[in-house]
């Protein structure tokens, strides 16, 4: 009886030894007893890598996810995109066709839209994200379809984003959410946060950090000390893996 091929799934990123998702599904796979199924960190320095490892492993990867740095510089890598990711511009699940076509999925937004919806009241209408990078793409079609408007906070000034030396007492009046999708303040630089002014959140805030480890970054103990509402990234974590696994399986 010939062995059957076992099925490698993984995540791409760049410096990843600290991930989420490796653990998490190599526990899945454990509790499920899901023997011929694999997890594995795929840590490249430079996207241009990708065409080679899939050159190498395309026989047996099932399915991707990817992180920072990657979510946008991988798509043009791809075969094609759902319509939720080509609308996004980020890609962070990667399914791999019956015909061995390479097809791109954001299950970010899902996650994080099922993550901050519990937390939402009637005052909640905008928010401050900051970073505009591809983590950041996924956060603001979340907030359209939960009909939050938003504004990007970046360090460089332009027509679409405002600074953090914009930042006041009024910006912070007005956005009663914000939301760290920058990669500040992960392990293992936990002293570091970004730079808003953390006076100004109030118990009408939400501070919502992507980052989830550590579980209680700078950025939410800042917040927390003002009575800001806080939540990291670990629902939103979960949200999207079981996603880009119910889409690696359907």
């Amino acid at each position: 009886m010939a062995e059957s091929i076992k099925k490698r799934f993984g995540l791409l990123g760049k410096n990843i030894s600290y991930s989420f998702s490796k653990g998490y599904f190599a526990e899945k796979f454990a509790s499920g007893s899901l023997n011929d199924l694999s997890y594995e960190n795929f840590d490249l320095q430079d996207i241009s890598e990708f065409e080679t490892l899939i050159e190498n492993n395309h026989q047996e990867l099932a399915g991707i996810n990817v992180t920072i740095p990657y979510k946008e510089a991988v798509i043009p890598f791809l075969d094609k995109l759902s319509k939720k990711a080509k609308l996004i511009g980020a890609v962070n699940t990667i399914k791999f066709t019956r015909n061995g076509k390479l097809k791109g999925y954001n299950t970010d937004y899902y996650g994080f839209k099922k993550a901050i919806k519990p937390l939402l009241a009637e005052h909640h209408k905008k928010a401050l994200i900051l970073g505009t990078g591809g983590a950041s793409k996924g956060v603001c079609f979340a907030l359209d379809e939960l009909g939050i408007t938003y504004t990007f906070v970046s360090r460089i000034k332009n027509e679409n984003t405002i600074s953090y030396e914009d930042l006041d007492q009024d910006a912070f009046a007005e956005h009663t959410i914000v939301i760290n999708a920058t990669p500040v303040g992960t392990s293992p630089d936990i002293t570091a946060f970004p730079a808003v002014p953390y006076q100004y959140f109030t118990p009408q805030h939400i501070a919502f950090d992507l980052i989830y480890n550590p579980a209680v970054t700078q950025f939410l103990s800042k917040a927390a000390v003002q009575g800001a509402q806080t939540k990291n990234g670990y629902d939103m974590l979960v949200y999207q893996a079981e996603k880009s696994w119910e889409i690696w399986n359907k």
